[in-house]
This record gives C-alpha cells, structure tokens and sequence, in this order.
C-alpha cells in the first residue's frame, strides 16, 4: 500500500540487509538494530513512535472520562494478609493510590500499625518498588530488596524493625531471589550474579548464579559462597532455611521448567557439606517441612496433579502421604500440626485439612467462586489469615479459626460499585483438537446475547501459570461500559496440572493459539459478539499469544494488545533471562524446534498487504525481562505490513519494565488508553 493511501502516517523505520542461516533457511532481520535500547537512533524512533500514539490517544475524548473513573475505583484501601514474626505482626496495606503499597509493624493484632517501610519516599514518580523481603526470627531485622524503574536487578538493605532505622549493610546483582534467616538473627542466604557490565546490563544473559550467606554488618565481598556450580552455567539457586533452623534446603532450577533438584545442608554442625537429597530434574519437588530427618515433599513425580511425599533422608525410603486427586494440588502448609492444602478445581480454590498421616479432616468453606492466598504461619500456630478474591469479589482479608474450622472477616476493602449488578459464569468449549476448555465469562447482568457485545478475551497460556478469578478495578471498568470479559484456561497454564502444561509447550505450542481461537469462535457461536466487536489481550507470554493468533486469524479480532509480549521466537533465548524460557517453548538451536518456533513467531509470520486487527503494542524501555527489543521489531515489521486501514501503534512506557511494582499512576494511566483505543476501535463511544 502507498503511503498516500495509508489511514496511519508512522515513523519510517531503517531497513537493513541482515541475513542468518537458521538450519539451512535463510531468514531476513532487517530491524535487528533495533535491539539496542540506547543507541540515539532507537531512542529518536521511540520519541516518534511515542507522538504518533499518544496524538492518536489525545484525541480520544473518552480517554480522560477513563482514567477520571479508573481512579475513582482504584482509590481503597488494599491490604495484605498480616503475618507474624517473633512477637510482631506484619502486613501491607495501600490507601488507594500510592503508587506503591506501604510496609506496616504490628505489636499485636489491635496494636497501634506503625510504618516500617514506605517504598513512596524512596523516588519521586513511585519508580522504586520493594521487590522481595525477608523478617529475622525474632522479627528485629527486615531484610528487604529494592528494584528501579521495573528492572530485575535488586539491591538489598536491612533496616532495624524497633528503630526503623537502616543499617549499613548493601547487597548488590541479585535477581530471581529472595532471602533467609538463620535463626540466631545474625544473617541469611541469597543469591546474585557476578557484576554485569554496567551498559549492557539490561540486554546481557543471566548466567551462574550462586548462593551466598551474608553476616550482619559486614561488606559483600566478605559473603561466604555456600554453593555454586561453574559446570552448570544456568542453574539457579534459591536457599530456605526450615522451620526448626537445622536446615539450608536448596532448590535448584533450570530455566523455568518447573522440575528442579533438591539439596540440603545440616547447620547444625560447622561446614557440613551440601547433601543431594533429589540428584536428578525428574519432577517438581517443594520443600514443605521436616519432622527431624523427615522431609514432607510435594511433588508431581508419578502425579501430574501432585502429591505429598515423605522422605526419610536417613534412609532415603520413601512414604506417600496424600495421594493425587482430580484436582491440583497447589500448596501446602504446616498449621496447628496439621497440613493445610491448597487445591485448584476446574481453576478455582478449594482448602483441605488434613493430619499428618493424610488423613481428611475437613474442607475450609469458601465465601464463593475465586481464589485464594496466605494460610502463612508457623508449625503449631492456631490462627492464620487468607485472603479471598473473584471477578466480581475486591479482595477480602479472613481470619481462620484453625481449631473451630470458623472465618470471620478481618478486612473488607469498599469499592464504589454494586457487585450485585455483574454475573461470573464458567462454561466449557472445544478446542480443534477436542480438547475440553475451560473459560470464566463476566459480564452485566442480564446481558442480551445479540451477538453485538464488545468483548474482551484476554489469555495467557504457558509456564505453568493457572489464570484464576481476580478483582481488577480495570476489568471492571470494562464491564460498566457495557464489555464481556471472557478468561479461557488455556493449555500450557497450571489449571490441571503438568500434563496440561506440557501439551502447550515446545512443539505443542500451538496448541495455545488453537485454544484462544476456539474460545473466540465460541463466543461468536453463542451470540456473545462478533468479529467486528472482539479484542484480544495478553502481557508477555500472554503477548505472544495475541502476537500469534492476530497473524494467524487476523479476520477474527477487531483489536489486540499485546503487552511486553515474546514475539522475535528465533532471538528470544539471546538477552537477560530468555534463554530460561526454552523449556517451555523449545531452542532456536534445535532444528525440529527452530520448525515450530518460526511456523508461529509473530514477528517472522507478518504477511505484507494483509489488512490486521486495530493494534497497540505496550512495551516499557527498562523492561529487562522480556527486552523491549521484541516489541519495536514486531511494531516496525506490522505497520510496514500494513495492507488495511486500523490503527498499528506502539506505546513504549519511560522508566518502567516487565510490570511488577509499577507505580499505581503508571497502572491506571496504562488501562485507561487501553480501554480509550478499544472504546475507539470498537465503536463504543456511546
């Protein structure tokens, strides 16, 4: 098409005669300089791609309507479930909108709250956000890591609880962990990479990382390595130290496959060595609790749903404790001597108690359909707390009884809508291939089915990720103005367990796409809304979903967003943590999986003169998760494919990354154009 003839005018973006040999295929990359975040040109066709979406954006007169009501929902109070450490009681709560929730102290559960960390006073526009924490046994200490502006790199501090005061402690090149405390208070393990180079940090691999013990007011450089493997470039390592304190347990991952090793060191006696308890990646193993030299295990090994194991490490002899079920087994915690499990049905929450010798002792009653989190504590705790969420259901903090098997509201968050006025249903489709989907649909009640209802069909669809009912201010934002929000459980994700992860992985990816698919056709089939009416969303693993099914079904969306999405699938495993993500989707490096990845790569699949869905790619310059990169190439190769007359725009976000601790402002600013460039598309302006 001329550009005369175009209804968009974009930034021209340089082409380049870049050729690479895949396996014997030949496949062109003519804007692989674009891979370079920080070179002027990238930035220079950033700005520019930037003005032509934010113009187009501007003049959306409901846009400013959007964000006014987005904000107006958003402004409650959020709060975590309180947790307990020596004698105080910890929790996060969030007035409504700052930009980040707020640390608070407890010294007892009606105590007076006091703030202990406030991650607003730490930057000016909310860009620093607290990434991961850990509390000393006897809760004095708080050690507590520090991300900037979205990226995975962390430094961490320790701050004195009873003073509020830091101490000068500095912790830095950690990512992908946490930490934790040995129980004489005087330091804990985590793990870091070695110094990356300081400008090419946000692009460069992430390999070898090894495990450290860090000692109270000393410098990091005097850390004790406590393992690593230099024969192993890219395991990972995350330390846990047991309840009673005798024990380092180490899990060792491999990219983000979820099997992984287990090992465990005695810290009882001096420089007992690292013992492999689990030497092989045969299955997932998640380290519960011990019972002196007992290891409770659950584990997918033999039970793609999962079970609960005993070892006993002495002898190695193996007991199975609670069997698989039909439903999958989540998570499991130790609470008034008793196993307090998590499971996921057709992916909404069910909690069962069981003694130790897996014998049933009742279901927790849950307030309706939707999710859980929490059930935290210690071994002979009597209380613990949960928090409860649904599509329709702002996030509730309980208070279990764990002796009387009774939950009373601890709590309840008031948002400035009436959820009797919205319906969640869960119906079942059938993929090409016959498979039995499952998809949650939410809507107004009452909803006409006319076949003419603007739809929102939003997935995800791989690493073992279960989408399960949440409250989302802007999904139900959605839904007031008169949108269906449809949530299909596609293979690849966690809902029933590992076989159903492995059948949308590697050279079964495609069945993911096949699944979206089939959930749209469906909604079209039963008179939810038609073509001209559907879009459909996705961030990251859930961007290569929409990537995907937009070049493969472009006639079946009017709109995609497709957020910090994987879309080069023949770069992917070259920059930060990529090449973890082979496990689920197969190596460029192969050449039966090179066959798959380019057959649905969104970047590699673009067909010149096709009319495509109205589209805004987000993306975030910092995003050292999945580099913005993937982004700017699939953006510059669709609007040069441009053969229609739908807006291509790109929105690049300034001093954010992949998503986690984005500042609310950021957030609501996001949705809010999201919803204006759909409301636009769709023809919703009435």
């Amino acid at each position: 098409m001329s550009d005369s003839a175009r209804a968009f005018s974009y930034p021209e973006t340089r082409k380049i005669e870049q050729f690479d040999d895949y396996h014997g295929v030949t496949v062109a990359d003519p804007y692989r300089w674009l891979e370079d975040p920080d070179s002027e040109e990238t930035k220079a066709w950033v700005e520019a791609q930037n003005r032509v979406t934010f113009g187009y954006l501007e003049q959306i007169p409901q846009r400013d309507l959007l964000k006014e009501r987005i904000t107006q929902l958003w402004n409650y109070e959020k709060y975590s479930a309180p947790f307990k450490e020596g004698d105080r009681y910890f929790y996060f709560k969030n007035d409504g909108l700052q930009n980040q929730s707020v640390l608070y102290v407890l010294p007892s559960l009606d105590g007076e709250p006091r703030v202990l960390l406030d991650p607003n006073t730490l930057s000016e526009d909310g860009t620093v956000a607290l990434s991961s924490y850990a509390i000393s046994e006897d809760g004095n200490y708080l050690a507590y890591g520090l991300s900037s502006s979205g990226s995975d790199w962390q430094e961490w501090k320790v701050r004195d609880i009873e003073t509020g005061e830091d101490l000068g402690d500095l912790l830095k090149w950690i990512k992908f962990s946490g930490a934790s405390w040995t129980h004489d208070n005087q330091g804990f393990f985590y793990s870091r990479y070695d110094e990356p180079n300081e400008k090419t940090q946000f692009e460069d691999t992430n390999y070898f990382q090894k495990l450290y013990y860090h000692r109270l007011g000393t410098e990091q450089s005097e850390d004790t390595l406590i393992y690593d493997r230099p024969d192993e470039k890219e395991w990972g390592f995350s330390g846990f130290v047991t309840e009673d304190g005798n024990y380092l347990i180490i899990s060792v991952w491999k990219g983000t496959d979820p099997k992984n090793l287990l090992f465990y060191k005695d810290l009882t006696a001096s420089n007992s060595p690292v013992i492999e308890l689990i030497s092989e990646f045969e299955a997932e193993y998640s380290f519960i609790d011990n019972d002196g030299a007992i290891f409770w295990l659950r584990t997918d090994l033999d039970a793609p749903r999962g079970r609960l194991i005993a070892i006993d490490t002495k002898t190695g002899e193996r007991t199975e404790v609670i069997p698989q079920t039909d439903d999958v087994l989540e998570s499991i915690n130790i609470l008034n001597n008793q196993f307090v499990t998590t499971y996921l049905k057709d992916a909404r929450s069910q909690v069962k108690i069981f003694n130790l010798d897996g014998s049933f002792v009742r279901e927790v009653e849950l307030p309706g359909i939707g999710s859980v989190g929490g059930f935290g504590g210690k071994r002979y705790d009597t209380e613990t707390f949960y928090s409860f969420t649904g599509f329709t259901a702002p996030t509730t903090i309980y208070r279990y009884d764990l002796t009387t098997g009774e939950s009373t509201i601890y709590r309840q968050p008031h948002v400035d809508f009436d959820p009797t006025q919205y319906e969640t249903q869960q119906v079942f489709y059938t993929s090409k291939d016959g498979t039995r989907i499952p998809m949650f649909i939410t809507h107004k009640t009452g909803l006409e089915l006319n076949g003419k209802n603007p739809t929102y069909l939003y997935g995800y669809g791989g690493f073992n990720i279960s989408l399960t009912p949440s409250f989302s201010v802007g999904q139900l934002v959605w839904m007031e103005l008169g949108g269906v929000l449809a949530i299909p459980n596609l293979r690849g994700g966690g809902e029933y367990g590992e076989a159903w992860h492995q059948a949308g992985t590697k050279l079964n990816k495609q069945n993911v796409f096949d699944d979206f698919i089939a959930a749209a056709e469906w909604l079209i089939a039963n008179g939810y809304t038609n073509a001209g009416q559907l879009a459909i969303g996705g961030g990251s693993n859930g961007g290569l979903l929409v990537g995907a099914c937009m070049t493969q079904r472009p006639d079946l969306f009017a709109a995609a967003l497709p957020a910090v999405g994987v879309l080069d699938m023949l770069r992917f495993h070259k920059f930060t943590i990529g090449w973890a993500w082979c496990s689920d989707y197969g190596s460029p490096d192969n050449p039966e999986e090179f066959a798959a990845l380019y057959a649905y790569s969104p970047l590699h699949n673009l067909k010149p003169g096709t009319a495509y869905p109205a589209t805004m790619i987000i993306t975030a310059d910092h995003d050292d998760r999945v580099v913005p990169a993937h982004s700017f190439k699939f953006a510059a190769a669709l609007q040069a494919a441009d053969g229609g007359q739908n807006p291509l725009l790109i929105r690049i976000e300034t001093k954010a990354g992949h998503g986690a601790g984005k500042p609310t402002a950021k957030v609501i600013e996001e949705i809010a154009d999201k919803w204006a460039f759909l409301v636009k598309v769709l023809g919703m302006e009435d």
